[in-house]
């Protein structure tokens, strides 16, 4: 039996639409299996994401901040298991996911530490009697899509300021090397967030990809990739104006 790797939807694991083969890198043989998403999965992530977003943004920024603050320590914690994981899933040398996973707790603690220093603004007016104010509020649903390099680093920086911020998130990770992201779904579910908060799937480009960019309750789209699978999102995002 392969290792597998299940998606993580409403603070559950989900064995989704089908199961796919990841392969090793070294050998170029099957060496796990894989969630897929499609229509059905990226839905429920989506939907479990809109209604997570309500309380998750009225929680007091301390009590995001705690929680970011536990997940950084669960990924110190877990970085040698994830850099083997992602070792074994992509191929990148072991000195280079161990460097990079070294560092990646510390952006967590980054945007844990700022979670309650977000600061509006006082804005002079030429009206009398009348004063203006800047307010920052969370947008939604984030999703967050990452290329499968460097995928922990390239996630965290998505995850970390949405977080922080109040949003929810819906994470795909690319169906080339995907389980780094999907092992590091169960940080996120020991670390207590609620249900619905972090979302973690992966999947190919026209039945989960496509579907969730242009899904109408995702307010923000987060994509670090090529300009090919670029354009696609700037045209999905067309269909629900996310920015």
């Amino acid at each position: 039996m392969m290792d597998q790797f299940c998606l993580y939807i409403n603070g559950q694991f989900s064995e989704g639409a089908e199961w796919f083969d990841s392969l090793d890198p070294a050998t170029g043989q099957p060496w796990a299996q894989m969630a897929e998403a499609r229509q059905e999965q990226v839905d429920l992530a989506v939907n479990a994401a809109h209604r997570a977003f309500g309380p998750w943004s009225q929680m007091t920024a301390t009590a995001r901040g705690k929680l970011l603050y536990k997940l950084a320590d669960l990924v110190q914690d877990a970085a040698p298991r994830l850099a083997a994981i992602e070792t074994r899933d992509t191929g990148k040398i072991i000195r280079e996911t161990s460097a990079q996973i070294a560092y990646v707790a510390e952006y967590y603690r980054y945007y844990a530490g700022l979670a309650d220093k977000i600061e509006g603004a006082y804005l002079p007016i030429d009206k009398p009697d009348m004063e203006v104010w800047l307010r920052r509020e969370p947008v939604g649903v984030v999703a967050a899509i990452v290329p499968w390099n460097s995928q922990l680093f390239l996630s965290a920086v998505k995850l970390g300021p949405a977080l922080a911020a109040g949003c929810t998130i819906v994470l795909k990770a690319s169906e080339d090397g995907p389980a780094p992201l999907l092992e590091f779904a169960k940080l996120v579910d020991q670390a207590g967030f609620p249900a619905g908060v972090v979302n973690i799937i992966t999947g190919f480009g026209a039945t989960c990809g496509a579907p969730l960019t242009r899904h109408p309750k995702v307010a923000h789209i987060a994509f670090t990739g090529g300009p090919a699978t670029a354009r696609a999102i700037v045209r999905g995002s067309a269909e629900n104006l996310a920015s």
